[in-house]
C-alpha cells in the first residue's frame, strides 16, 4: 500500500496536464492497493473515468471516510461546500475536501480531472 502524506500537499492530480485563467487539467493514476498524498481541493471541478475500480477515501489522520465504485466511462462533478466536497451532479457523494484516496480494486486507476477556478 502507498504512503500517506501527513500534510495535504495541493496536488489533487498525477500530473498537471494544461492551465490558464479558467481550468486546471490533471491526469491520475493509482495502481492497485495504492493511496493518493494526501490533499486538499481548492477548487471544484469534475473528473472523467479512464479506468475505473473501487476508491477508498481517508481523511487527513488517516481515518476511512467510507468509498464509491468509479467505473470506467462515469463522468462526477463535485463542488466545494466550506470544508466538504459535494456531488454537483446527480451521484450523491459529500467528503472532506482534505483527503486522499485509495484504489481498491485490481486494476491500474486512471481519470482526467478538470479543476474550475473561480472568476
Amino acid at each position: 500500500m502507498g504512503q500517506l502524506s501527513q500534510q495535504p500537499v495541493g496536488h489533487v492530480g498525477s500530473r498537471k496536464i494544461y492551465e490558464d485563467d479558467s481550468i486546471i487539467l490533471w491526469e491520475f493514476e493509482l495502481a492497485p492497493g495504492e493511496k493518493s498524498p494526501c490533499h486538499t481541493h481548492e477548487h471544484d471541478y469534475l473528473f472523467y473515468v479512464l479506468a475505473g475500480t473501487r476508491l477508498e477515501v481517508y481523511d487527513a489522520d488517516d481515518r476511512h471516510l467510507g468509498g464509491f465504485d468509479s467505473p470506467t466511462g462515469a463522468c462526477f462533478a463535485l463542488r466545494r461546500d466550506g470544508e466538504d466536497l459535494v456531488s454537483s451532479d446527480d451521484k450523491g457523494l459529500r467528503v472532506l475536501a482534505t483527503h486522499s484516496a485509495l484504489n481498491a480494486g485490481t486494476g491500474t486507476y486512471r481519470e482526467m480531472l478538470i479543476e474550475k477556478k473561480a472568476r
